[in-house]
C-alpha cells in the first residue's frame, strides 16, 4: 500500500516530503514559512502541496499551524532520502564527480530510479569497498582516468600491488612447487 502511495506522487511533492522531514529532525516540526524558505517557492505553492500531501494521508496539515509527517509520509520520505543519498553517493564515490554536480544528479534522478536499482546501486558500493580488486586505489585510478584517459603505463605496477593485497591460494601453490 505504501508503495502505490510513494507511486503516485510527483517530484515536486516527494521534494515536499524530504523538506518535512528534515524540519522536523532539526525542528521537531514543519511550518509553511520553512518550508517555503528551504524549498525556494511562494507560500501559496507550499499551501497546494501541504493539502494534497495531507489528502493523501502523508501529513499533518491544517492552515496556520504546525506541520508533521504521518508515519506512512515518514517512511515514504525515508525512502527518498535513502534513494537521494544513495544516488549521491554513488556520483561521489564511484563516478569521482563533485559535490555540487553529485547532489543536482541525485536530486534529478532519485525520482525516477526503480527500488531495485537503488539497492543494486548500494549493493555496488559495498561490493567495491571491500573487493580487494577495487578499494579507494581502484577509485583514484577511474579519477585519474576521468581527468587524463586512457593510461596504461602503470596496468602493470598496479596488478601487482593488488596481487600483493590478496591473500590468492594459487600463489601459495606456485610458491610451495
Amino acid at each position: 500500500m505504501i508503495s502505490d502511495i510513494a507511486e503516485g506522487l510527483s517530484a515536486s511533492l516527494e521534494d515536499y516530503l524530504e523538506v518535512i522531514f528534515h524540519l522536523e529532525q532539526s525542528n521537531r516540526v514543519a511550518r509553511a514559512k520553512d518550508i517555503a524558505d528551504q524549498m525556494n517557492v511562494q507560500r501559496a505553492s507550499v499551501t497546494g502541496a501541504l493539502k494534497a500531501l495531507a489528502s493523501r494521508g502523508l501529513i499533518n496539515y491544517s492552515p496556520y499551524s504546525y506541520i508533521t509527517l504521518t508515519a506512512t509520509g515518514r517512511n515514504i520520505a525515508k525512502d527518498i532520502i535513502r534513494r537521494h543519498d544513495t544516488l549521491k553517493e554513488f556520483f561521489l564515490t564511484a563516478l569521482q564527480m563533485n559535490p555540487d554536480d553529485a547532489e543536482a544528479n541525485a536530486c534529478r534522478i532519485e525520482h525516477a530510479i526503480d527500488p531495485v536499482a537503488i539497492d543494486r546501486l548500494v549493493r555496488f558500493l559495498e561490493f567495491i569497498q571491500i573487493c580487494p580488486r577495487t578499494g579507494i586505489d581502484w577509485f583514484e585510478a577511474f579519477a585519474r582516468y576521468c581527468k587524463k584517459g586512457i593510461q596504461t603505463s602503470n596496468c602493470e605496477n598496479c596488478l601487482k600491488v593488488c596481487m600483493d593485497k590478496v591473500d590468492c591460494p594459487e600463489d601459495k601453490t606456485e610458491a610451495s612447487s
